[in-house]
């Protein structure tokens, strides 16, 4: 099979609109189940593969992503350009509510997850080279395309990510921010290490859902308002996927 793209969609996007001439695929890897059935269609007459990190029902909390079946699935499928979106928080003034950010760093708090295909017995050991964790080609190209679709967009910024699937605390969220960190998500790691590792090229487009605790004005943060910034935000992934796939 040939894909010109996957994605993974994270919380608020569970199934891709305006996909054609749908498959769905159910892929055995030597690590487990993925999330899901992988999605493959015609979408602005490129292939794409789709897979729903969360599960399409969002069963999946953060912490028990199976990263490695996730990303060896979609590799199997064919896919070498993967754009993840992540729903985040933001540190960052400039990064509230529905904005669209495209990192080009990571800080990772995880812990207890499985962080390598090395984790295996007889499986050779590669140390990568992880200086740059997003491929600088692709995050160009999505800034490119968003901003040709006329939508506003951040380039760069360090994506702290914590395991979930709570909330973080304001003295988490001080400490990160005195570490650098821009935003705040549960998913970015340890796929963009898997990523690499497979040689794949990957990108995060994260929407900002909320302020994280302390980083706005709002005494607490509210589910609700939550996702309803995400569904907002979410409704720009499309348009700048198709622009991505058909820049001209």
């Amino acid at each position: 099979m040939t894909l010109d793209l996957a994605v993974i969609g994270g919380s608020g996007l569970y199934a891709f609109e305006g996909l054609e001439n749908t498959e769905r695929h159910s892929v055995d890897t030597p690590f487990g189940p993925a999330s899901g059935d992988i999605v493959t269609g015609d979408f602005h007459g490129k292939r794409l593969a789709f897979l729903a990190r969360h599960g399409e029902s969002h069963t999946v909390p953060p912490h028990r992503v199976n990263y490695r079946a996730n990303l060896w699935a979609l590799h199997s499928l064919g896919a070498r350009r993967v754009v993840a979106v992540n729903a985040v928080g933001g540190i960052r003034d400039d990064m509230g509510p529905r904005t669209l950010v495209v990192p080009d760093q990571v800080i990772d708090y995880t812990h207890g997850r499985y962080t390598s295909f090395n984790d295996v017995e007889g499986a050779e050991v590669r140390h990568i080279d992880f200086s740059e964790p997003y491929t600088e080609s692709l995050r160009q190209a999505i800034l490119a395309a968003a901003r040709a679709e006329g939508l506003a967009i951040i380039d760069g910024g360090v994506h702290g990510v914590t395991q979930g699937p709570r909330l973080e605390t304001r003295a988490e969220i001080a400490r990160m921010k005195r570490d650098g960190c821009d935003l705040v998500g549960m998913t970015g790691m340890p796929e963009a290490v898997l990523a690499r590792e497979l040689d794949l090229e990957f990108a995060c487009l994260a929407l900002v859902a909320n302020f994280a605790a302390g980083a706005g004005d709002e005494a607490e943060i509210s589910i609700e308002e939550i996702f309803a910034h995400l569904k907002a935000a979410t409704a720009n992934v499309a348009p700048i996927l198709g622009r991505l796939l058909s820049p001209a």
